[in-house]
């Protein structure tokens, strides 16, 4: 992937300071070209709502929305100790299997805290292609990815406990893994976890014709 960063100036600055240091070359922005084992999904800050019967409600958010990260135009700040930084990516390859990791889990000198938002993702034919530089686009016959793994974090963060769901590829069905239990479940079923681990296969070029028939 590409990483584009541009520093930005102290936030308490004076405006005129602020605008004098964004004309230096420290401040320009800068762009660097990374391998990747995983992409990490920022969920948003989850609002905690209550209904009319004091039950909590939890919030979702679509697949589409975090990945959008990736897309070479969303920036996020992400801060340092001494600094603040504005980054935002861009893929310029994709491998034949791609690792999400949702990041549920902040840590701060006190605690850790998980987030619950429920991400919203289709099962299969998630198309990754507007997530890719133009120039590279056309060299990318095949982008569209199928879940074949899932890994779920139930309860708190630090007495939970986890859940896999692993597609048996002969027979297409779904299974649910928990130490040595294995049961069946409906893919419908599996949208509905705290997906903390996902790994997606890229469909080749066979595949996607059977697809489409």
């Amino acid at each position: 992937m590409r990483i584009f960063t541009k520093k930005l100036p102290h936030p308490d600055l004076p405006a005129e300071e602020k605008a004098q240091l964004l004309q230096n070359s420290e401040y320009q922005e800068m762009m660097v070209e990374s391998t990747f084992l995983y992409l990490t999904l920022d969920l948003p800050t989850a609002p905690l709502y209550k209904d009319e019967k004091e039950q909590l409600i939890i919030p979702q958010v679509p697949l589409f929305s975090i990945l959008a990260k990736f897309n070479g135009a969303t920036e996020k700040e992400y801060k340092t100790y001494k600094e603040n930084f504005l980054k935002r990516f861009q893929l310029t390859k994709l491998p034949p299997y791609l690792i999400f990791c949702i990041k549920r889990f902040t840590k701060n000198n006190f605690f850790v805290e998980k987030n619950p938002t429920i991400v919203n993702f289709p099962i299969t034919n998630v198309d990754l292609r507007e997530y890719l530089s133009e120039e590279v686009q056309a060299a990318h016959a095949n982008t569209t990815y199928d879940l074949i793994a899932n890994i779920v974090h139930d309860g708190k963060p630090s007495e939970g406990s986890y859940r896999i769901h692993v597609l048996h590829h002969g027979t297409g069905k779904w299974y649910e893994l928990q130490d040595l239990q294995v049961t069946d479940i409906l893919p419908q079923m599996i949208t509905l976890s705290e997906a903390y681990i996902q790994i997606w296969k890229r469909r080749e070029e066979d595949e996607t014709n059977q697809q489409g028939a």
